[in-house]
């Protein structure tokens, strides 16, 4: 004899309930359902990091989009990624690229993006101030794109060529297109101011040097073109420089806060103990430390010192010097 199965009766017992019972359980499952519904698909990973950028290569499959994109944390479940690519018939149709996400989305708005190729990478504005050396200026890109390949940025780009401006980038910008796009506009603006260049008999890498060093030492055009006097005068008598600013380049320190060993270290950017000019420039100079540099005033100075105010005095000899 077989014993079949016992089943309660639900639809009798759903029967008898009370109006106001059946409604409270309607409304308890709604409610669940709608928390279930929320759970599996608006919700985001705990682990979201916001301006992510996810790259999905040509040719990658939809299981192998939802692995990614789970990875990155942009989805909490590569399950119900790949039921609604399905459902929404859309599972051969991922496009490839670079996508980016600024803040978390749901899961069905996310199988869309890639869907649709809605890569929502839009250009970033970035302003580079004029005096950044590279190392600040990779800082500054950090800042602004997730992605950027600081220590790349560094050991590939030339200190004072790239030009201090501002620029549009994308968020998946690279080291090189940075350099690249900043190198141009340097080149641009050097090409409209050749014609000085050419009458100053000074050629561009010892101006660019001279003009790194002015950004630092003066922020007034007047100050520039009398410490650019000094300058060229010290090097065309075989004076050292004794500038502050090469040191900061070197050690980081504010000029204000160096000390007398700061000023004694063996280091080919001393300019107290070296004379000439410093191997590189020190910062990315903008235009007018550039023009600075190229049409010094006349005058016969010889020295020049600032206070943390930014004044400049200057004298023609040491006793003057002193005073000031």
């Amino acid at each position: 004899m077989t014993t079949k199965p016992y089943f309660p009766n639900l639809k009798s017992k759903w029967i008898i309930l009370s109006k106001k019972e059946k409604f409270a359980f309607s409304f308890f499952i709604s409610i669940f359902l709608v928390l279930l519904v929320y759970a599996l698909f608006w919700t985001n990973p705990r682990d979201f990091r916001a301006n992510s950028l996810v790259r999905i290569e040509s040719g990658t499959s939809l299981s192998e989009s939802a692995i990614i994109l789970e990875r990155e944390n942009i989805i909490k479940s590569k399950f119900w990624f790949k039921v609604i690519s399905i459902l929404s018939k859309n599972s051969r149709n991922i496009k490839a690229g670079d996508y980016f996400f600024g803040k978390p989305q749901s899961v069905f708005t996310v199988a869309k993006r890639l869907h649709n190729g809605d890569f929502s990478i839009n250009q970033v504005k970035i302003t580079i101030p004029e005096g950044m050396n590279i190392i600040q200026i990779a800082d500054l890109m950090a800042e602004k794109f997730a992605l950027f390949n600081q220590e790349e940025f560094i050991n590939k780009a030339e200190e004072g060529y790239l030009f201090p401006d501002t620029y549009f980038f994308l968020q998946n910008v690279s080291a090189d297109q940075v350099i690249s796009v900043m190198k141009q506009n340097f080149n641009s603006k050097i090409k409209k101011i050749e014609s000085q260049i050419e009458s100053s008999e000074k050629n561009l890498v010892d101006i660019i040097k001279i003009a790194s060093i002015l950004e630092e030492e003066a922020t007034s055009t007047e100050d520039r073109k009398n410490i650019s006097t000094i300058l060229w005068r010290r090097i065309s008598i075989g004076m050292p420089l004794q500038v502050d600013a090469t040191f900061s380049y070197v050690n980081g320190k504010n000029t204000y806060e160096l000390t007398k060993e700061d000023l004694s270290i063996d280091s080919p950017y001393n300019l107290y103990k070296n004379t000439g000019l410093p191997p590189t420039a020190i910062s990315n100079p903008g235009i007018d430390a550039i023009e600075a540099a190229i049409n010094p005033t006349e005058n016969n100075f010889l020295y020049f010192l600032s206070d943390t105010k930014g004044n400049v005095y200057y004298a023609e000899d040491f006793e003057g010097h002193q005073t000031n």
